[in-house]
């Protein structure tokens, strides 16, 4: 029987590209979207491959859409294997400069909405005792970055909110968790951030911050046009490392998706590459 995966926020980039790669390498895939209106790109290329692909509707930020599809699921296949937690968005705005419903919405959307859905799903794997649940967050979940504090401090979230899950979860229940870190990723995601970074006078930055943010902006460029050097990622070649760690029989904690990424975090993650070290630790004061 194969095995299946549940993968939210497939309309473009990351998400897109996994649930292509995932069929083509004999899973069954159950690829989510918050708006169905955008599935015509995704299942033109389902239907030119033949690939086995259900497109089903996921909001994130909507517990009542997430058990609905989470319950279709179940009541089709009776379980599911591995949950791709992708959905997500960029958010570059100073902190003084964002809204509160601003500084809700980007919490919301990339930390809660990985919550929702590993409640959702949990429960099902842990009475199988057996599972993967795979959280894409970036090396922003470990290092802070400039304007990038509010979506920093949601994949933070995500880290720490994984790292409690797999000290307790893991070994009784048989459940993997993972968390993919990646570094730039050029797709739809970048341009969205951007977008989201001018206020409502049509400012990228204001006041003292504005020489500042167009030295970043600049930096941004400068590196996203540098070939080999560039941090930034298609989603096929992320895809690829999401793939490799569903695949692995004993699958680390984090990993980064790129030489610059690993590059980037060396200090925080150079005496323990992969969590597996600290998670073991953690088991053994805590639990053993």
């Amino acid at each position: 029987m194969k095995k299946n995966i549940l993968i939210t926020g497939t309309s473009s980039g990351v998400g897109f590209e996994s649930a292509l790669l995932f069929a083509r390498n004999g899973f069954k895939v159950y690829a989510t979207m918050r708006n169905l209106k955008k599935a015509e790109k995704l299942q033109s290329a389902i239907s030119q491959e033949n690939l086995d692909v259900d497109i089903l509707e996921l909001d994130v930020t909507k517990m009542d859409t997430i058990k609905s599809c989470v319950n279709s699921i179940i009541a089709k296949d009776g379980k599911i294997d591995i949950l791709l937690n992708n959905a997500g968005a960029g958010f570059a705005k100073t902190l003084e400069q964002s809204s509160i419903e601003e500084i809700d919405w980007v919490t919301d959307v990339n930390y809660t909405g990985v919550v929702r859905t590993t409640k959702a799903v949990l429960p099902h794997m842990r009475k199988a005792k057996s599972g993967h649940i795979i959280n894409i967050t970036s090396i922003g979940g470990l290092v802070g970055q400039p304007f990038n504090e509010l979506y920093c401090g949601a994949k933070f979230a995500v880290e720490g909110f994984t790292e409690g899950l797999a000290s307790y979860i893991s070994k009784p229940f048989g459940i993997h968790f993972s968390i993919v870190e990646p570094g730039g990723i050029a797709t739809e995601f970048m341009n969205s951030a951007v977008a989201k970074t001018i206020d409502k006078e049509g400012n990228l930055a204001s006041g003292e911050y504005e020489a500042i943010f167009q030295k970043y902006l600049a930096g941004a460029q400068e590196r996203a046009s540098s070939g080999e050097k560039s941090p930034y990622q298609t989603g096929a070649e992320v895809a690829d490392v999401i793939l490799k760690v569903a695949q692995d029989e004993n699958p680390p904690l984090r990993i980064r998706t790129s030489e610059w990424a690993e590059d980037m975090c060396q200090l925080k993650t150079e005496n323990d590459p992969t969590g597996n070290k600290l998670a073991d630790k953690v088991y053994n004061y805590f639990l053993k």
